[in-house]
């Protein structure tokens, strides 16, 4: 990445780093999309299953993945100062740390997931839906997260638009299977909600081979000859790792995991409303990409420039970031209250579910705006490797004050299932102030920021 001169040559240069990004992770999200709509086709409990299953899965790979997001604003550092040599060890490490990871959830999971979903008192159908979904699903988790390492590793080098091309191919393998395995077509037994598990699984194993062969043979990556080496663990190397992922990767579970918890003590509301909940929070996450694309390119911006030691461009490039989200917001709000309906109607033909869901959603686009600041100043957080107070500010925003807000509101109140939107939008207004404070406070100390990256 080259240094921008002018504020016209860093508002192309961060769209240039913004539009694939946005894409690939719509397209990622599209594979949740999918399983939701088609499960609805199906049957209720069918959507049920799957979304409950896929709202406990998103919880869990986005923190995992947030762990490894920690690639991107180290390896953009090294890239800003100059530093190639050290890029290749580090991501080898970084996959084996992907590797110990995924064997981890998995054991993890198997040992778990009964007891959790046992604790929703769900119906019995949609128990076992939600479980095959998960049990399925964990074919995928290891390749998942060495992809997620390789796309760090292409995106910090500024190369977003590969694995914008690499992510697209996985809608039409994600869609195409999602309908032999879940309306057994082809031959294929007919397996329901449980057929998206397979489905996701075998389309992230596709995408680590995609990302494999590009990282390998495409010159913009091969010279830094990635596969050509063999190491052993590096302990160090993976301490440095966790010291920046394990704080965002925490903060991104809590921020998506409370979505899990509210699903849980949803349970004792009828199914209907479970699937009508999991359908609008299914959309509020695909907008979500929103501003967690900005973030990411945010990262990569901010990283890059503090890297080479440039701190009022990273000030810039933050400014451009979070005007972008807010004028975004606006729009998805405003669309939002229009089709209301018409969005609903995507999921499901059930008219129950739809007015149900109808009210859930006019809620989601009250997210948007807390979301367009809170998360693209994450996103630059990162960049400056101040990951803590992002931490702690998500626990507290969520599970401090969203998610004991909401319980009232949904337990005490003529509210019920809607006072849990109440609770988690005011938490994330909480969150997106006390963030504002924090950047603006961490810029106005650049002149002894320096230190912090010579190491």
């Amino acid at each position: 990445m080259a240094e921008m001169k002018t504020n016209s040559q860093r508002l192309k240069r961060f769209f240039i780093l913004l539009i694939p990004i946005f894409i690939t992770q719509t397209s990622l999200f599209a594979m949740h999309f999918f399983d939701t709509m088609m499960a609805g086709q199906i049957s209720p409990q069918d959507l049920a299953g799957v979304a409950i299953g896929s709202s406990l899965w998103v919880a869990v790979s986005a923190g995992l993945a947030g762990i490894l997001l920690a690639v991107t604003p180290i390896v953009s550092q090294y890239v800003g100062a100059d530093q190639q040599n050290k890029v290749a060890p580090f991501i080898v490490q970084a996959i084996y740390l992907g590797i110990m990871m995924g064997i981890l959830v998995i054991v993890a999971g198997f040992l778990t997931v009964p007891s959790i979903l046992g604790a929703m008192n769900l119906e019995a159908k949609v128990y076992k839906i939600s479980s095959s979904f998960l049990g399925l699903l964990s074919v995928g988790v290891i390749p998942l997260l060495v992809y997620t390492v390789l796309r760090c590793f292409m995106d910090a080098l500024g190369q977003t638009r590969t694995t914008m091309l690499i992510t697209l191919y996985a809608i039409p393998i994600n869609v195409f299977i999602n309908y032999i395995m879940m309306f057994g077509k082809l031959g294929f037994p007919k397996l329901g909600g449980a057929g998206a598990g397979l489905a996701s699984a075998l389309t992230y194993w596709c995408l680590l081979f995609i990302s494999i062969y590009i990282v390998h043979h495409k010159p913009t990556f091969s010279i830094y000859a990635i596969f050509q080496q063999i190491q052993l663990v590096h302990f160090n190397t993976l301490k440095k790792i966790l010291k920046i992922g394990i704080p965002i990767g925490l903060s991104i579970f809590f921020e998506s995991s409370v979505f899990s918890a509210v699903t849980i003590l949803m349970s004792r509301f009828d199914t209907d409303t479970i699937a009508a909940h999991q359908l609008a929070n299914n959309f509020q996450a695909l907008l979500y990409m929103t501003p967690y694309s900005i973030a990411l390119a945010l990262t990569i911006a901010v990283g890059f420039e503090v890297g080479a030691g440039r701190f009022k461009e990273a000030r810039l490039y933050s400014i451009i970031g979070i005007v972008t989200a807010l004028i975004l917001a606006a729009f998805y709000m405003t669309n939002i209250i229009i089709w209301d309906y018409k969005i609903v109607g995507i999921y499901t033909s059930d008219y129950h579910i739809q007015v149900i869901a109808h009210r859930f959603l006019l809620f989601a686009a009250l997210f948007q705006f807390s979301d367009a600041i809170a998360t693209p100043v994450q996103g630059i957080l990162r960049g400056y490797r101040d990951v803590n107070v992002s931490f702690v500010s998500t626990l507290l925003a969520y599970w401090g004050i969203g998610l004991p807000f909401g319980y009232l509101l949904a337990n005490f109140t003529s509210l019920e299932a809607v006072g849990y939107w109440i609770g988690l939008i005011s938490g994330l207004a909480c969150s997106a102030i006390f963030l504002l404070w924090r950047i603006f406070y961490l810029q106005r100390q650049q002149p002894d920021l320096a230190n912090r990256f010579t190491a």
